[in-house]
C-alpha cells in the first residue's frame, strides 16, 4: 500500500508538506503543489478511509493543561503558553486551556471529541496523569520530563545540565561551597519534575568538582530574605550561589551580594524577569517562550504523522548579560 511518506519521498518533501497540499490548511508553492500532485497521481496515493474519516472530525484544537498550583510562578508559566499559542496560531490551530490539575480534565477534553491533541505543563517526577493519557488515543506531549514517560514525547529546558553549568561556573571562580536557592516547598514536596532535576544536576555536578553544595527551598516572595539569610547565618562559608526562583530573586539578590562576604549569585531565569535585578555575576537563561513553541511543534509534527523524538531538552547558556 502506497503511503504518505511514499508520496513526499517521491515528491522530495516532508510529511507534513503532503499534508498541507491534500488539506489547504497552509499555502504551498505552485511548484511544490505540483510536485505533490504529480507524485500522488503517479502513485495512486488515496488516503485510508479511517485517516480521512478523523481528519473530518479534527477541531484545530489544542488542549493545554496548565494547572496554576501553589508555587507556581504564573510569569513564567504565562511565557511558556505564549510560545505555545503563537506557534499554534501560525499553523491554524487554537489552544483551549485547561486549569484543571488532574487527569479528569484531560479525560474530558480527549473523549469530548473537544481537542485534536494534548499538552500537559507543571509534570511531576512521578505524575498520575501519566496512566490515564497512555491509556487515550490522544496525541499528547509533555512540557516537562517525568521519570516514568516511557514513550510519550517530553520537551522541556535541560534543568539538570543548567544545574551542572551553574556549580561548573561557581567552581571556576574560586567558590568551594555553594547553596542553590530554588523553588518554593510545596513545589519540591510536589517533586516537580524541574525542580528535582535541577537539584540533581547542581548536587551531582558539586560532588564530581570537589566542593560541597547544598540546596534549599525558597519562598516566592519578600519572606526569601529571611529564609536566605537564615542558610547564610548558619553557613557563613558559602559563598557562591545559584538562585531559582524568579519572584523571589529581584528581593534576594542585592541583598545578598552586598553585604561583607561579596558573594557570586548566578541566576537562572527567563532573561526579561532579571532586567533591572542587581547584583547578578551572570544568568543562566530559562527560554520559557521557546519551550512552549517547541512544544507546540511537536504535537504538530505529532498531528502530522511525522515522526518525533521523544524527548527534546533546550540546552542551557549563559546569557552574557550580567547585571552586575
Amino acid at each position: 500500500m502506497v503511503t504518505i511518506a511514499d508520496v513526499a519521498a517521491a515528491a522530495g518533501v516532508s510529511i507534513s508538506t503532503v499534508s498541507y497540499v491534500m488539506s489547504g490548511k497552509r499555502t504551498i508553492s505552485q511548484d511544490t503543489r505540483e510536485r505533490v500532485e504529480s507524485a500522488i497521481a503517479k502513485l495512486e496515493y488515496s488516503p485510508h478511509a479511517s485517516a480521512r474519516s478523523l481528519a473530518s472530525r479534527s477541531t484545530n484544537v489544542i488542549g493545554l493543561q496548565a494547572p496554576l498550583r501553589a508555587g507556581v510562578d504564573v510569569h513564567v508559566i504565562m511565557e511558556i503558553v505564549a510560545g505555545v499559542v503563537k506557534e499554534a496560531r501560525d499553523n491554524h490551530y487554537d489552544i483551549l486551556l485547561l486549569t484543571s490539575d488532574d487527569a479528569d480534565g484531560l479525560v474530558n477534553a480527549a473523549r469530548g471529541s473537544r481537542v485534536d491533541a494534548l499538552m500537559v505543563m507543571d509534570i511531576e517526577s512521578e505524575d498520575p496523569r501519566i496512566a490515564t493519557l497512555r491509556e487515550l488515543s490522544t496525541p499528547t506531549v509533555l512540557i516537562g520530563l517525568p521519570s516514568g514517560a516511557g514513550d510519550l514525547i517530553c520537551v522541556d529546558f535541560d534543568f539538570e545540565a543548567a544545574g551542572r553549568l551553574a556549580a561548573e561556573r561557581l567552581a571556576a571562580l574560586g567558590h568551594t561551597r555553594v547553596a542553590l536557592f530554588g523553588a518554593p516547598a510545596e513545589v519540591l514536596e510536589r517533586h516537580t519534575s524541574y525542580a528535582v532535576r535541577l537539584n540533581r544536576g547542581f548536587l551531582a555536578a558539586c560532588e564530581e568538582l570537589g566542593i560541597t553544595g547544598s540546596v534549599h527551598a525558597c519562598p516566592s516572595s519578600a519572606d526569601a530574605v529571611d529564609a536566605v539569610d537564615a542558610v547564610l547565618d548558619e553557613d557563613a562559608a558559602i559563598t557562591g550561589i545559584l538562585f531559582h526562583n524568579e519572584a523571589a530573586l529581584p528581593h534576594v539578590a542585592a541583598h545578598v551580594r552586598n553585604d561583607a562576604t561579596k558573594r557570586d549569585v548566578i541566576a537562572l531565569s527567563p532573561l526579561q524577569l532579571v532586567h533591572g535585578v542587581a547584583g547578578l555575576v551572570d544568568t543562566i537563561e530559562v527560554p520559557a517562550t521557546e519551550i512552549g513553541a517547541a512544544a507546540a511543534r511537536a504535537i504538530l509534527g505529532a498531528l502530522e504523522g511525522e515522526t518525533t523524538e521523544r524527548v527534546r531538552l533546550l540546552q542551557p547558556r549563559f546569557s552574557g548579560a550580567s547585571a552586575v
